[in-house]
Parts: structure tokens; sequence; C-alpha cells
């Protein structure tokens, strides 16, 4: 019974190590595959990345934006966000899934 419960947990811990292993790098921070992910489809619902990825107003109200993820806030505080924001927008998720961009570690 012991060693089930230990195998189930051993599992589960791993499990969550696995999920969240991927990390976007952006100017010095460190953010998980998946808040990329959301703002990625923030920035496709409003058209952002198609029409201009460097687009300042948009890019600043999105960390206005309550649906942004929070790990990404700290990035919102520094300066040329809308620029980092812009660039993770931009990062291709295929590629990075399988860590052949730079800016992806943790495979």
């Amino acid at each position: 019974m012991k060693t089930t419960l230990a195998t189930i947990a051993l599992l589960v811990l791993v499990l969550g190590w696995t999920s969240e292993a991927i990390q976007v790098q952006e100017n010095g921070l460190s953010f998980s595959l998946e808040a990329v992910k959301r703002l990625q489809e923030m920035f496709e619902s409003r058209g952002t990345v198609q029409q201009n990825p460097r687009s300042r107003s948009s890019s600043s109200s999105m960390c206005e934006d309550p649906m942004l993820p929070q790990e990404l806030l700290p990035l919102c505080k520094q300066r040329g966000a809308s620029a980092s924001l812009a660039r993770l927008a931009m990062v291709p998720m295929d590629v990075c899934e399988i860590c052949a961009f730079a800016a992806c570690t943790g495979c």
C-alpha cells in the first residue's frame, strides 16, 4: 500500500515537472510555454500580430488586460515591455515545443 502511494506521488511530481519544463526567455525573465501560448491567443484575438507586431498601443494595453497571464506582469513593469510582448507573441510554438528555438529552454 505504501509503495503504491509513493509511486502515485512520484508520477504526479514527474507529470508536474514535464508539463512546465519548457521555458521561454525574454529580456532576462523566464516564462512558461503555456503563458506564452495564452499571450499569443490574446494577440491573435485582437488581430495585433498580423497587423503590426511592434504596435506600442496594442502591446501596452495587453499589460492592462485582466486576461494576461500573471507570470507576464513583471515584464510589463520593465522598459520596452511592448516590444518584449510583441516578440513573445511571435515565438513559433511548433519550433519551441521541440526546443529548436533559441529562446526556449528546459527540454
